[in-house]
């Protein structure tokens, strides 16, 4: 795609550090320019959100989260993420400049790849996703678009700084058909992704690699997406008669329709390719190793295509030929040429071991029970670690230990071997075993002040499994947001916490029920069907509740006050009840003066009134009258008793 001349972009200065030279590509989600970095001096790539999406505050939040996780990916297989950043109204991302084309690209060229090809392309894949895995990031848009083939020889993964994001605001058209092709399942029923949505995502694209087509096809998206929720996706085979069983069983494997019977995450799926890999290679006859890194050659530019979000940063349009015959891409020859490589150092070694037998008895002894002999790995995942190194050194192989974070494997059990179980080495070979050290610790998302439903989908995304009975806490938050999140001991969760491992949301549920005027059998039984165990506590006076009633509701311990969960009794709350009014006898003041009636009335605890103008006389010669209430009647402390005075003769 040419640039523009009516861009503004073109030309523009961002954050007085990128100096954008020319636009590469437009897609559904944003556009992606050529730019200089003026203060490294070096060709970056620019991708520029569309307005509507910027002015969205949420997916501008999440668009920068998720910036900064790919940030923190450096691997050789992921596309490197440089900055990120806000100039005047636009949101960009600044990432690696990368010539070169995309595997859609060259599906769409040549439609399908040989196992071989497949295979190494696939090896990179994997290798840049195990590591985005291992610090817990889930790419939720792999597809061939996102594959990037380099000019150098290099395979990488793209759009991880947008992968969450985009999964809020979908484009439309042949976007959102190109993104449908690789949901998993979950996806498509839930709305929830893991690492296994990813791996789903990596079998479809083995099987379009292998077959030339995706699996499964309709005239609408939500006719595909129907397929990927209900169907099982077929074997390549039916497609491609010359694709091996073992990549049959591979994709099917990674695309399996329920996410426990696929792999957990791409370094599992990698393992079992490498074993694949090494059986293929040992049915050829070819015992060397294969290489990790594929060589890719100077490769012509196709022009860039706008299915997907990430784009080819790469170089001019190709011209049209007027051969009838087209020739090979660098890049496909050389995939091509390092599966004829494979073939032919297998013919070579099985021909020189036939005239090495002929010359000499002995090597059939040598290769096939001596020290040349190749000696399969045993298994030794699950077992203690000290366990599998006794196994390994007793069979003669050298032992080297390493660990790493695992949901499944006890705690000091062994995850994996490299080279893997079943794995044909030389005798005394190094197995290195990984040790489990537990699932690994990731950042905890805040979501207290969020509504339930997001506060799932934030923890849930990370990993964490959210259960599905939550806490109801009565107090002055908003109702049905959460206030806490507790992790599986029941204790506040801190800021990190183990992948794939339990918490329970505290959610808002308001003020406590009114109960104030009921009997304490009714009480009780009203806060009951809150979660709450109520308790007959202290008592008080009321003139507002008659005697036995329940005035108030109070905590008794010094804890908030939550509902039960699964059934379970909740918080204990106290009752206070009401002794009714409080009623004291009027003294008997007719007859005293003035002032001794008037202390009379204060020790009883009642209050006064007379006229003024008995202040006016000296108390010796006043005299009480009267008294209303009178003497002895039950009056409620603190009313007041009307005095009648005189004057004494």
């Amino acid at each position: 795609m040419t640039s523009s001349p009516t861009d503004p972009m073109i030309g523009r200065l961002l954050d007085g550090r990128y100096q954008v030279r020319s636009r590469i590509a437009r897609g559904g989600m944003a556009t992606v320019y050529v730019a200089t970095d003026l203060r490294l001096e070096r060709r970056v790539a620019v991708k520029v959100m569309h307005g509507h999406l910027a002015d969205d505050s949420a997916f501008r939040d999440r668009f920068i989260q998720e910036a900064r996780s790919a940030a923190r990916l450096a691997h050789p297989n992921v596309v490197n993420v440089f900055d990120q950043g806000q100039d005047s109204d636009m949101a960009y991302l600044v990432m690696e400049y990368l010539p070169g084309m995309t595997l859609r690209e060259l599906l769409q060229e040549y439609e399908r790849l040989t196992p071989e090809q497949t295979l190494d392309i696939l090896e990179a894949v994997l290798s840049g996703l195990a590591a985005a895995h291992k610090a817990g990031i889930v790419h939720r848009d792999l597809k061939p678009e996102n594959v990037l083939l380099a000019d150098d020889g290099r395979i990488k993964i793209g759009d991880f700084g947008l992968a969450r994001a985009v999964s809020a605001n979908t484009a439309t058209g042949q976007a959102l058909l190109g993104t449908i092709a690789y949901l998993s399942p979950e996806l498509v029923t839930r709305g929830i992704a893991d690492t296994r949505s990813d791996i789903y995502a990596v079998g479809i694209m083995m099987y379009e690699m292998l077959a030339g087509e995706q699996p499964f096809k309709g005239e609408q998206p939500m006719q595909i997406a129907y397929q990927h929720a209900n169907d099982q996706v077929p074997t390549p085979s039916t497609a491609n008669a010359s694709v091996p069983v073992e990549l049959d069983e591979l994709v099917l494997w990674a695309t399996a329709r329920d996410p426990e019977q696929r792999p957990r995450d791409a370094r599992a799926l990698l393992d079992e390719l490498y074993a694949v890999q090494n059986r293929l290679d040992a049915r050829s006859g070819d015992p060397a190793p294969l290489q990790r890194t594929v060589v890719f050659p100077s490769a012509p530019a196709l022009p860039p295509v706008t299915t997907g979000e990430t784009q080819v940063v790469g170089g001019p349009p190709v011209m049209l030929r007027s051969e009838p015959e087209r020739s090979e891409p660098d890049s496909v020859v050389a995939l091509a040429a390092a599966g004829s490589r494979r073939r032919t150092r297998g013919w070579v070694l099985a021909l020189l071991i036939v005239m090495l037998a002929a010359l000499a008895g002995g090597t059939g002894w040598y290769y096939g029970q001596g020290p040349g002999a190749r000696v399969p790995v045993p298994t030794v995942t699950e077992m203690a670690v000290d366990d599998a190194a006794g196994t390994l050194q007793g069979q003669g192989f050298v032992v080297a230990r390493a660990e790493e974070p695992s949901v499944d494997v006890e705690v000091g059990y062994v995850t994996r071997s490299v080279p893997a179980s079943g794995t044909p080495v030389d005798q005394g070979s190094t197995v290195t075993v990984y040790a489990s050290t537990g699932p690994q610790l990731l950042d905890v998302p805040d979501v207290v002040g969020a509504s339930e439903d997001d506060a799932r989908t934030s923890l849930e995304g990370v990993p964490f499994v959210v259960q599905e009975a939550t806490i109801r806490q009565y107090g002055d938050a908003e109702e049905g947001t959460v206030v806490q999140v507790l992790d599986a001991s029941g204790a506040p969760i801190g800021a990190q916490y183990p992948e794939q491992q339990p918490v329970t949301l505290v959610v808002a549920a308001g003020g406590i029920p009114d109960v104030n005027g009921r009997s304490v059998d009714q009480a009780v039984a009203t806060l009951a069907q809150a979660g709450l165990v109520g308790e007959a506590g202290r008592q008080a006076f009321s003139d507002d509740v008659d005697k036995g009633g329940v005035i108030s509701v109070y905590a008794l311990d010094d804890a908030p006050v939550r509902s039960g969960l699964d059934g379970a009794p909740g918080s204990r709350v106290g009752l206070e009840i009401s002794k009714g009014p409080d009623l004291v006898a009027v003294p008997a003041v007719v007859g005293l003066t003035r002032d001794e009636a008037k202390s009379a009335l204060d020790a009883a605890g009642f209050k006064y009134a007379y006229s003024a103008f008995w202040d006016a006389l000296p108390n010796s010669i006043t005299r009480v009258a009267s008294a209303s209430p009178e003497a002895e009647a039950l009056a409620r402390r603190g009313s007041t008793v009307n005095l009648g005075i005189t004057a004494s003769g």
